[in-house]
């Protein structure tokens, strides 16, 4: 097939090189690979075209030399004729290798359509060997298939047969061991046996006795034989007395045993004993190896625990009576009961660091002796709080008694508490070190609440006594410095006196916040000792209640005391009142008594304004208190905050009515004073000046400039005093007292129009005056009093429309203007007849 190949080759080649038009032959070569069809049309017809591009370019060339003759004398081309081209083109054709084309074109589509029957041929062979070769493939795979499954069956039967195998040599390798247990077993048992006779030989007997048990070097076993010898002779004694106590051979058999085990426990003490005096030299020499021997030794004897409570107990701390009296020297010092909470807190740090210290050195020892340090931590820090912590909290926390509570001056109360949560504090800060240093299974917070269970189920009545003890010193004190006071003001008169002694008594901020400190150390006191929510929450509110107490009472005494003086200077204004019918001099003196009581009124009302301002900044502080260290306490209890916040409202409750009674004295004692100032300073003169000639005077009168001036100098500590809803109730309440005061004042005077002017200058410096008062009901009464002057201004024609304009004045006018000085004159009463009728 290559040599036609190569001769088609050939064959292409020289039909390229010459114009024969042989059939071009193609090859299945030229259609492998990348085929490109543009590429075998060239391959095809490249060899004919180019003889007629050839050809092509000779004509052009040939048409390009156009003879002279063809050229016109003016150097133009002449143009042939019709005939000359028709001519030539008949000589020459357009297309001439069209016949070649076609006839290759030709050949090339039977040999393609030779080449698609040989591919189909080939294709046809193709389809047959692999139809062959699929199934001899398919008949091998089944015959491996075949194969492959007997070989997974005698995998099968292998591995079952190796399985049987294994389980047979697990039962023999299981039968063997056993036989061997039983044969060591029975070995072990013999020899029991025959140590069990030689402790079975004579009671008290312990000479006999074979090498094992006196060799020093085999301690260890002959202590592991003691006690299985001991355990197997006592189960045995008990079994045989309570199945067949009666029968005689049982009896001497048990008669036997007893022997036995009684020579078991003698050689058992005597051993343990030699074992633990052996550990004790080995610890005084400090020998840790030996020290371990022996304690592991010894822990074949009740798990050791002789060995771990010797050891515990043989400690210096634990024995030394000097180690108690330096822990005594370094908490309480020299004096003793004199050592102050700081100077506790100080010791007990110190102390509590040795004995830290000491535990870490005592575990790194028993760490490296014993075989099981868990346990003989525990013992040493159960003894370290049991012992020594007990022994002095003993003498630092002396209890008192609550049915003879102590005096301020020993100040044993407040104190025990002090050392009791400085104590409780500083404990549980060792409990905390020595939990990181180790003492085993040892609920070590337990065992030191335990250790305080004693002084904490009492706290919260220690603690409330203690608040109520502050107090009634507290007031003690206050009593005694006012006390103190007075007697050196006792020269000066009754009403000063008085006044000047409960300038000395008045509530003080300072107290209540003092109040506060005792509440909020107190407090710190129930968070240290409570864990439980519910239990603190309940000593809060029993803590907070007592503070409740004392501010309520002490700021209520304090309202009551400024009452007192308001009280006072009250009788005292009564006590001076004068008659009609008295001469000048006693006038004179019952005058300036009067000015005393004034004097005595104005400084009992400044002095409960400060109470009344104080009260209010005390409750403020328990509050904000409350607000921001109780209530945060509380909320975790259902009801508790609620509570609490009740029994504050009802424990202001009593201060609010003492305050409530003050103010209204402090209204009295205002209404007082003006009413005697316009009784002394008013003259008849002032509202019915003569009609002399001489203007008008447009000045408020000497009793409305000494009733203002008054006012605004007493009402000044009412302004400060007093804030908010308070405020605005009680200078609402005094502008309507003063409104209803002027008109009972004035209706004891009679009025003529220059007099009327001079009312309503009185009335306008009054409205500017309350005016600072901010309470419009007030302001609007007094602009009523500025309308009904007008009636003793206008003309009496003029009466009626003044009263059908303002009917809110009429029934004031009705009486006003009977006061006016022409009512009988211009007989009023009958002009206005007509008027009151409609209107009543």
């Amino acid at each position: 097939m290559k040599d036609t190949r190569d001769g088609i080759a050939n064959d292409k080649i020289s039909k390229s090189s010459s114009v024969s038009t042989l059939p071009l032959i193609l090859d299945i070569d030229d259609f492998k690979g990348d085929f490109s069809f543009d590429a075998l049309f060239g391959n095809l017809v490249n060899e004919l075209l180019p003889s007629f591009q050839i050809e092509e370019t000779d004509s052009s060339e040939g048409h390009s030399n156009i003879g002279s003759s063809d050229m016109l004398p003016n150097g133009h081309l002449r143009a042939p004729s019709d005939g000359a081209k028709f001519a030539q083109s008949l000589l020459s054709p357009l297309f001439p290798e069209v016949d070649k084309l076609l006839s290759l074109f030709k050949d090339s589509c039977k040999e393609l359509i030779d080449l698609r029957t040989q591919i189909d041929g080939r294709l046809s062979n193709l389809k047959k060997d692999v139809s062959t070769q699929d199934s001899k493939h398919r008949k091998t795979l089944a015959e491996l298939e075949n194969g492959v499954d007997g070989l997974f069956g005698s995998f099968a039967r292998l591995d079952s047969r190796i399985s049987s195998v294994g389980q047979t040599a697990a039962k023999i390798g299981d039968h063997l061991q056993s036989a061997d247990a039983q044969k060591q077993t029975a070995s072990q048992t013999m020899e029991l046996i025959k140590y069990l006779m030689e402790f079975n030989s004579s009671p008290g007997d312990l000479m006999e006795l074979s090498s094992l048990f006196s060799d020093d070097k085999r301690v260890a076993e002959a202590a592991s034989i003691a006690q299985k010898l001991r355990s197997f002779a006592e189960e045995d004694m008990g079994r045989q007395g309570i199945s067949v106590p009666s029968v005689t051979g049982n009896a001497t058999a048990s008669r036997g045993l007893e022997v036995a085990v009684a020579n078991l426990q003698d050689y058992c003490n005597e051993l343990e004993n030699r074992l633990l005096s052996r550990f004790d030299a080995a610890s005084q020499r400090r020998e840790l190896p030996t020290m371990a021997e022996c304690a592991k030794i010894l822990s074949q004897f009740n798990r050791g625990t002789s060995a771990m409570q010797h050891y515990v107990a043989t400690r210096p701390m634990f024995i030394d009576v000097e180690v108690m009296n330096a822990d005594t020297r370094l908490v309480l010092g020299d004096q003793g009961a004199q050592a102050t909470p700081s100077d506790v807190a100080r010791g007990l740090s110190s102390l509590y660091k040795e004995i830290t210290d000491t535990v870490r050195k005592e575990a790194a020892t028993i760490t490296a002796v014993f075989p099981s340090p868990n346990e003989v931590m525990s013992i040493l820090v159960q003894r370290v709080l049991e012992q020594r912590v007990t022994a002095l909290l003993d003498k630092l926390l002396l209890k008192p008694s609550l049915v003879n509570l102590p005096s301020m001056e020993e100040g044993r109360l407040l104190l025990y508490l002090r050392m009791l949560a400085v104590a409780y504090e500083k404990t549980q800060d060792l409990a905390r070190d020595i939990r990181a240093v180790g003492c085993g299974d040892l609920d070590v917070d337990g065992l030191t609440e335990s250790l305080f269970s004693n002084h904490k189920d009492e706290y919260p009545e220690y603690e409330q006594a203690s608040l109520k003890r502050l107090y009634q010193a507290k007031m003690e004190e206050l009593r005694a410095e006012s006390q103190q006071i007075s007697e050196s003001t006792g020269t000066i008169g009754r009403s000063k006196g008085a006044a000047v002694a409960s300038s000395h008594q008045q509530i003080s901020v300072t107290v209540v916040t003092e109040f506060v400190h005792w509440n909020e150390e107190a407090i710190s006191r129930c968070t240290l000792f409570s864990s439980q929510p519910a239990t603190l929450a309940a000593n809060v509110k029993a803590v907070f209640t007592c503070l409740l107490d004392q501010v309520g009472q002490y700021i209520t005494e304090g309202l009551e005391r400024a009452r007192d003086s308001l009280t006072e200077a009250a009788s005292l204004r009564e006590r001076f009142v004068l008659g009609t019918s008295v001469n000048r001099r006693v006038a004179a003196a019952a005058a300036a008594a009067a000015e005393a009581a004034a004097a005595a009124g104005e400084s009992s009302f400044r002095s409960f304004m400060v109470s009344v301002q104080r009260c209010g900044s005390s409750v403020v502080i328990v509050q904000q208190y409350f607000a921001n260290s109780i209530s945060r306490l509380l909320l975790p209890v259902d009801g508790a905050h609620a509570a609490s916040c009740e029994e504050m409202a009802t424990a202001m409750s009593s201060a609010e009515a003492a305050a409530h009674k003050g103010l209204q004295q402090c209204i009295e004692t205002v209404m007082a004073e003006v009413e005697r100032l316009l009784s002394a300073e008013q003259k008849a003169t002032d509202y019915r000046s003569p009609d002399d000639g001489i203007a008008p005077d447009h000045r408020p009168t000497n009793a409305c400039t000494r009733v203002v001036a008054y006012l605004s100098r007493v009402l000044e500590s009412a302004f400060t005093a007093l804030e908010g809803l308070n405020k605005q109730a009680f200078l609402t309440e005094l502008g309507n007292r003063l409104n209803k005061g002027f008109l009972n004042h004035w209706q004891k005077f009679t009025f003529n129009p220059s007099g009327g002017l001079r009312l309503k200058r009185d009335i306008t410096e009054y409205g500017e005056f309350v005016r600072s008062f901010n309470a419009p009901p007030v302001d609007e009464n007094f602009e009523l009093l500025g309308i009904l002057a007008n009636v003793f201004i206008v003309a009496p024609e003029s009466l009626s429309s003044l009263c059908e304009g303002t009917p809110s004045i009429q029934k004031d006018a009705r009486r006003f203007i009977q006061l006016r000085e022409d009512y009988k004159s211009a007989k009023l009463a009958a002009r206005l007849s007509s008027l009151w009728s409609s209107s009543s």
